[in-house]
């Protein structure tokens, strides 16, 4: 199909069903602000260089000033942070490993955030790329090759404004003629990632950035457009209406929240992805501790929450400048991994069924099977009080050889669980019941 320069003919394109599929992916904001690695609890640390620089800052910029004039001094600038940027501990290699073992089945990796830096090697920005300065290494072609060695899909987030380029602060409409769009061409061709997460797009109408001319070369010309998912974040009236999946970042879309059913939130024929960080920020924050973190629990309860309905979960890490993912954040990936493991077949290449009236319940459904997640550990009696009773139905419990019993109470399904000791289970925080006829 032939797509024109125009919101309703580029909005019928389907996004590929394997995004749909995968569930969820690997956030990664990594650049010169995680060296800093500071942020107020609660902010991103990835907007160093806007909050310093605010000759009239409020008081969250006001805390970014004082920890950097105390740091290192008014005269260092954030362009001093590229020397400090060295990635010496980076090996693609055990990232990948790293996000397979996750069971994430695609990752963004920040190609440019709203500072520029791009983390890999671009005509567009010549000595403001990893490749130029600072660790001499090119981040996108690493991990591209690695992760094209496992089933996890290579992607990139690119900000389409910059802060302080002149030719933006000049001339918006001109920046993203003669830099944005160019410079997301040769990102496309030359890496040819399977997500592109565009974000920045708040200041402009997407008619100043040209993306519907842009979107069109990608649907119909590039080299990807067989499989790009592009996402909804291409002027300050597309999120959550136009473009690809539409997405929300910490629960919110526009700064309306998700849990409160907003329209995008509902539109049920355009997948849907959830962004968010493990902690508070997106990039890097030092000053975090573990109680600042969502439990490994608390991270698998959010990924069915989702799932269930319809949505994939983008989870954040944000390296060290060294190249480490930090310890922490590397222990609750690999616990969702193990989960996903067991309990997976329930996820991937599920769609929605229905939404829950019981907070303690979630449900998908594949392939004729409908699968119900339960928040508590499994025994006694639980009602299933959205499923009507069915006397064909059998049940099993995932990573268990334990088959509770199909009873009906007040003509909803009720399953019987026998006794069972945790150590029976390969499983925790959710507990998978998979429900066939």
């Amino acid at each position: 199909m032939h797509y024109e320069n125009n919101w309703e003919s580029l909005n019928a394109r389907p996004v590929p069903k394997w995004f749909g599929d995968a569930k969820f992916g690997i956030f990664i904001h990594w650049g010169l602000y995680s060296v800093p690695a500071f942020a107020p609890k609660g902010q991103y640390a990835e907007w160093y260089w806007d909050a310093i620089t605010r000759p009239d800052p409020n008081e969250v910029q006001k805390q970014f000033q004082a920890f950097h004039n105390k740091t290192y001094g008014k005269n260092f600038r954030y362009t001093d942070f590229v020397s400090l940027f060295k990635a010496e501990c980076f090996d693609a290699d055990e990232w990948a490993d790293l996000f397979q073992r996750s069971g994430a089945k695609y990752m963004n990796l920040v190609s440019k955030h709203h500072d520029g830096f791009c983390m890999y090697k671009t005509k567009y920005a010549p000595f403001w790329n990893s490749v130029d300065v600072g660790p001499h290494r090119d981040f996108c072609r690493e991990l591209k090759t690695a992760l094209d060695k496992t089933d996890v899909r290579f992607g990139v987030y690119h900000s389409v404004y910059e802060w302080f380029h002149p030719l933006y602060l000049q001339n918006p409409e001109t920046y993203a003629l003669e830099h944005l769009i160019p410079m997301l061409k040769e990102l496309m061709e030359t890496y040819q990632p399977a997500t592109l997460f565009t974000d920045g797009e708040w200041e402009h109408d997407s008619s100043v950035w040209h993306s519907t001319e842009f979107l069109q070369w990608l649907y119909n010309e590039s080299s990807v457009r067989d499989f790009i998912v592009p996402n909804d974040r291409w002027g300050k009236e597309t999120r959550g209406r136009l473009g690809g999946n539409f997405t929300s970042e910490y629960g919110y879309i526009d700064g309306n929240s998700t849990h409160g059913g907003t329209k995008a939130y509902l539109h049920a024929d355009r997948p849907f992805e959830e962004c968010r960080g493990i902690g508070g920020s997106f990039g890097w924050n030092r000053f975090e501790t573990p109680e600042d973190y969502l439990s490994s629990a608390e991270l698998v309860r959010m990924l069915v929450d989702l799932v269930s309905k319809g949505t994939n979960f983008l989870l954040n890490i944000g390296p060290t400048p060294d190249g480490r993912i930090p310890v922490i954040m590397q222990q609750k990936l690999l616990d969702i991994g193990r989960w996903l493991r067991v309990n997976g077949e329930g996820i991937y290449g599920s769609v929605r069924y229905a939404d829950s009236s019981d907070e303690n319940v979630r449900y998908t459904q594949k392939d004729g099977s409908l699968y119900a997640f339960l928040f508590r550990f499994p025994f006694g009696k639980v009602v299933l009080h959205d499923l009507p009773f069915d006397p064909s139905l059998k049940a099993e419990l995932l990573g268990a050889d334990v088959r509770p019993s199909v009873q009906s109470e007040n003509g909803k399904v009720c399953l019987i669980f026998d006794p069972i000791s945790p150590d029976d289970l390969r499983s925790e925080y959710v507990y998978c019941v998979k429900l066939t006829k």
